[in-house]
């Protein structure tokens, strides 16, 4: 009922969904709804099929199992209607035919449930009515029985006595009735049989049973196969192994293979290596032939070094081996079964050598720091030590062939470390010495151990100059405390060793004051100059500086300084030639039959400064007839640059100005009185605003005349004489110091030397010389070249 009324709501649903516009179609469909509700009732129609059928086998024609006329259920619109299995059917409206739509599998539909019965309504909704019915779906043996655990193990002692029974596990059959389990088989042996039993609600049990004693020695073991029978035709079949195991009884001991095992296990071998593996035999099974390894009597360092596996018997390494500690370990292993028999046998593990420990550097005194040129010294004391043995526990000791250093062996394997030759600190402060020792093991082992060795100083080097001999430059007219230079040396010692002290050392020329000259810094070796320099009086100076260490005792070296002193532009031109400091003016004489570019007089000049700084040019500044004269640049030569006429002035002054090439340029004047005249016998030109009779001066010219001719003749014997008395001046300057001088305020030296490029055009050398006592402001005595160079006018004049 509770599916036909679930159908009645689906084809509500569906009615509703399909007459939603049509109001009174709706109205009918559920005054159907209410009729059906009457009509369920009705008597169910039955009909059955085999499980399996094929797809498409007729099972009813329902028109005329309900009395239908053919074609009434298809203008009724029938169909068949179900909560799970319409599947399963297919009706065909026409004809009434109710067809199997697929195969079906009682097992899937019903399992274990007999009968299986299959419900479904025919459903005719024009008008609405419902018929009910049933497919019974009949088993067939299809099925064979099926044992869960297809192998069935069972475990019986060989003390088990004869009619003992031991259940079996039954097998199970889907299908139902005749087709199900029926019976169960063994095959067959001498010592069990199946017995079958009924379980309760149709189910049988089978139950194996002993026929006769078991012997585990003669048989440990049985396979015997079970076989499930059902009740189909043909009958199905279902089997399983039975595996019989005899169980022993504790009647053996255990055995093992061999009383002693003698292994050899180097000593590197690794922790968790296999040692050996002790095998014992127990005829017995099951846990009285279970044997279990363990350590027998064992000290607590055999503990500690191996473990046994318990089942297996295998002896592992724990803890690594040391030769040099143990060499033989002695064991003892027992083997136990499940019964508390026991056996035991003895175990010998010899431990072999390898060369596992590298040599050791033992240290018993070191001497640092060593003096340095010390003869042999001993360095270091050592011993090595090999834990190893045989030629494992050899060792050979070396050092580096470079190093003066030698290995001397004594008794104990003691080594003595000393110097080859003395030392030298400059050349290395310190030596580290890698001392190797190696042993004669495979492979060899070495060991590397490190002494540093310090070299302590002595003073055997003395301060040594970066420089032998040093030149510096100072300009004069330098600021008291100028630094001028320094002076470096060093020393290859150390500590005070190579402390440095600088000091000036005296002078070999004893009239240098270098003490008011220069100082020096004792510390850093810098030069100070303490006073300005003159260049005009002081050109350069020598000096030797000694350097001195603080060793014990001290050494000391020294170097050569010499100091330059460069000129300043501190001097004006000085103006030998005319002479400024006459009392009377001199007059230069000018015939006025002279030629354009006569040279009327030269200007001489020199200048006490050096280089650029004495490099003179010449320039006319004024004239009293500025177009009349010109004067040289270069050397100072004064020249007409035209023809005289009668209406130049008879008298002329010329103002001529000397300048250096300093920076600034210095520079200085003079002045020329020149006089015009008619010729050289008329010394005097008479002036203009006197009126003076012929007569006389023609008198006066032939006396001037004279008294020239004369003046010239004196002048040339008077320079023979100067030249003889300038040579003699020279040789006997030393013996007489005071004969000839030059004022040093106007003059570098005793000698001017002015070259063509700048004075003269000729090389002249003067000297100047002062009487013996006259001043600095006195006038001067003679001037003349000292090589007789004249000047030759074309008139034959000869002008000095």
């Amino acid at each position: 009922m509770e599916g036909i009324w679930g159908f009645i709501l689906k084809v509500l649903e569906r009615m509703e969904a399909r007459l939603e516009q049509a109001v009174q179609k709706r109205q009918v469909l559920f005054l159907c709804v209410f009729l059906g509700a009457s009509w369920a009732s009705a008597e169910q129609l039955q009909y059955s099929v085999a499980e399996e059928t094929e797809r498409g086998t007729f099972l009813a024609n329902l028109a005329k199992d309900l009395g239908l006329g053919l074609g009434e259920l298809s203008a009724r619109e029938a169909r068949i209607v179900s909560d799970q299995n319409t599947r399963f059917l297919l009706l065909s409206p026409l004809t009434g035919e109710l067809i199997l739509n697929e195969k079906l599998d009682r097992e899937d539909l019903c399992g274990p449930t007999e009968p299986c019965v299959l419900t479904f309504q025919l459903l005719l909704e024009r008008p609405f009515h419902i018929y009910r019915a049933a497919l019974h779906i009949k088993d067939i043996n299809d099925n064979s029985p099926v044992f869960l655990d297809k192998e069935i193990l069972l475990k019986i002692s060989e003390s088990t006595m004869p009619g003992a029974t031991f259940f079996l596990e039954r097998a199970q059959d889907a299908d139902v009735g005749t087709n199900s389990l029926s019976n169960y088989t063994i095959s067959p042996n001498d010592y069990f049989h199946i017995h079958v039993h009924d379980g309760g609600e149709g189910t049988i049990i089978p139950e194996l049973v002993l026929d006769k004693m078991l012997d585990r020695e003669e048989i440990p073991e049985f396979t015997l196969t079970l076989t499930a029978l059902d009740g189909g035709s043909p009958p199905r079949s279902g089997t399983a192994l039975v595996q019989i195991l005899v169980l022993d009884i504790n009647d053996n001991s255990p055995q093992f293979v061999q009383p002693l095992y003698k292994v050899q296990s180097p000593e590197n071998t690794p922790v968790g290596s296999l040692v050996v593996a002790v095998s014992a035999r127990d005829l017995d099974t099951g846990s009285y032939g279970q044997i279990a390894y363990t350590f027998s009597y064992a000290t607590e360092r055999i503990l500690q070094t191996f473990q046994i596996n318990s089942t297996s018997g295998e002896l592992y390494l724990k803890r690594e081996l040391n030769y040099e500690a143990i060499q033989t370990y002695s064991i003892t292993i027992q083997a136990r079964d499940g019964g508390g028999l026991s056996g035991k046998c003895a175990v010998v593990v010899e431990v072999m050598d390898v060369n596992d420990n590298p040599p050791e550097f033992l240290l018993s005194s070191l001497n640092s720091p060593i003096p340095e040129n010390s003869p042999e010294t001993v360095v270091a004391v050592f011993k090595i030590r090999d834990r190893d043995s045989g030629n494992n526990g050899k060792t050979l000791c070396s050092i580096e062939n470079d190093l003066p250093f030698i290995l001397k062996p004594s008794v104990e394997n003691f080594y003595t470390l000393v110097t080859e030759k003395p030392l030298d600190r400059e050349s290395n402060t310190e030596y580290n010495i890698t001392i190797t020792v190696t042993d004669l093991g495979t492979p060899r082992l070495t060991t590397q151990h490190t002494i540093t060795v310090q070299v302590s100083d002595i003073n055997d080097n003395a301060p040594a100059f970066i420089q032998t001999s040093y030149t510096m430059s100072v300009r004069e007219n330098n600021s008291p405390a100028l630094h001028i230079g320094t002076i470096s040396a060093t020393d290859s010692d150390s500590g005070s060793n190579a402390h440095i002290t600088y000091s000036l050392l005296p002078p070999h020329d004893p009239q240098l004051a270098l003490d008011s000259l220069i100082s020096i810094n004792a510390d850093n070796g810098q030069l100070f100059a303490l006073r300005a320099l003159d260049y005009e009086a002081l050109q350069a100076f020598e000096f030797h500086v000694g350097a001195i260490d603080q060793g014990s005792p001290a050494l000391s070296s020294q170097a050569l300084v010499r100091v330059v002193i460069l000129d300043d532009n501190d001097n004006a031109p000085f103006v030998l030639y005319p002479m400024q400091n006459a009392s009377a003016p001199y007059t230069e004489l000018l015939p006025r039959a002279a030629e354009p570019g006569y040279l009327v007089t030269k200007v001489v000049a020199v200048d006490r400064d050096s280089g650029q700084n004495a490099w003179l040019s010449f320039q006319l500044l004024k004239a009293t007839e500025p177009g009349l004269f010109s004067v040289w640049a270069h050397n100072g030569e004064v020249r007409t640059t035209r023809l005289l006429s009668e209406r130049d002035a008879p008298k002329h002054r010329l103002l001529v100005v000397v300048k250096d090439n300093g920076e600034p340029p210095r520079s200085a004047s003079v002045t020329l009185h020149v006089l015009l005249v008619d010729g050289f016998s008329q010394p005097f030109l008479i002036l203009p605003e006197v009126a003076r009779d012929p007569a006389q001066e023609d008198d006066k010219l032939t006396l001037y005349l004279v008294i020239a001719l004369a003046s010239v003749s004196s002048l040339f014997l008077v320079s023979v004489l100067l030249f003889v008395g300038v040579r003699l001046c020279r040789r006997t300057r030393a013996a007489s110091p005071g004969v000839c001088f030059v004022p040093e305020e106007h003059f570098p030296g005793h000698l001017v030397d002015v070259s063509s490029a700048g004075t003269l055009s000729q090389n002249y050398q003067y000297e100047v010389c002062l009487t013996g006592g006259s001043g600095i402001t006195s006038e001067f005595k003679f001037l003349s070249p000292i090589a007789s160079n004249f000047l030759t006018e074309s008139t034959g004049r000869e002008i000095e």
